[in-house]
C-alpha cells in the first residue's frame, strides 16, 4: 500500500519510537520547543476549538516548582529531563473561538451554560492535541516520556491558579538515552482491538 510519507518517517514517529525516562546531557533550547508548537498546532481537533495550553518548564528553578506535586516514581526522570511540558486544557476555550472561527462570530454562544459541554469538549480535544504534540516533537527529533503521576490540584494552583486552565498530562522532552531502554512492551493485534462491520 503506497504511504503519504516514507517508512523512514513512520519509523520514527511510530515503529521505533520509545518512551524515554532517562536523557542525555543534550540540551534543548526555546528555538525546537517553539517548532514544536507551529507544527502541532495545525491538527485537528473538533469544530478547531484548540483547547489545549502547553508550559514548558526548562529551568531548574521551573522543575524544583513541579518536584512536590510529582509521584516518586516521575521525580529523576522529570528533574533530569531537559524541559518537561505541562500539557494542559482551558476551560475558558470558548474566548477564542472568535478567532479560531472567524466565518462564525457567535460561535461561543454555542457553550453558554454548557458547562459539562465545555469541559466533555476541552479535555477530548486538549489530549488530541497532546498526542499530536508527542508526534510533532518525535517529528522534529525529539524524544518524549509522557507521564500521568502527579498531583493535578497542586499542579493547577502552582502554575495556573487565576485561570481556568486545568493540567492534563506531563511529557519530558529531549534526547533519550537508548541504553536506559527497558524491552519494548507489545501492542494488541489488530484482531484483538478492532473490528470492520
Amino acid at each position: 500500500m503506497p504511504h503519504a510519507v516514507s517508512d523512514e518517517a513512520l519509523d520514527t514517529l511510530f515503529r521505533n519510537a520509545r518512551s524515554h525516562n532517562r536523557w542525555t546531557d543534550e540540551p534543548v533550547s526555546d528555538a525546537p520547543l517553539m517548532a514544536l508548537y507551529d507544527l502541532m498546532r495545525w491538527g485537528p481537533t473538533a469544530g478547531n476549538t484548540t483547547p489545549a495550553r502547553f508550559l514548558f518548564l526548562t529551568t531548574p528553578a521551573a522543575k524544583e516548582r513541579l518536584k512536590p506535586h510529582l509521584d516518586g516514581g516521575n521525580v529523576e526522570k522529570s528533574m533530569t529531563a531537559p524541559a518537561l511540558a505541562i500539557i494542559a486544557y482551558d476551560l475558558d476555550f470558548p474566548d477564542t473561538l472568535s478567532i479560531l472561527k472567524p466565518y462564525a462570530p457567535n460561535a461561543k454562544k454555542y457553550y453558554e451554560n454548557k458547562a459539562e459541554m465545555v469541559r466533555e469538549d476541552a479535555f477530548r480535544n486538549g489530549s488530541l492535541q497532546g498526542a499530536y504534540f508527542m508526534m510533532a516533537a518525535r517529528a522534529l527529533g525529539l524524544d518524549c516520556g509522557p507521564m500521568g503521576g502527579f498531583d493535578h490540584a497542586g499542579v493547577d494552583k502552582e502554575f495556573f491558579a487565576g485561570t481556568n486552565i486545568k493540567s492534563n498530562f506531563l511529557c519530558a522532552l529531549g534526547h533519550g538515552n537508548p541504553a536506559a531502554l527497558y524491552p519494548r512492551a507489545p501492542r494488541l493485534s489488530f484482531d484483538q482491538a478492532c473490528k470492520i462491520l
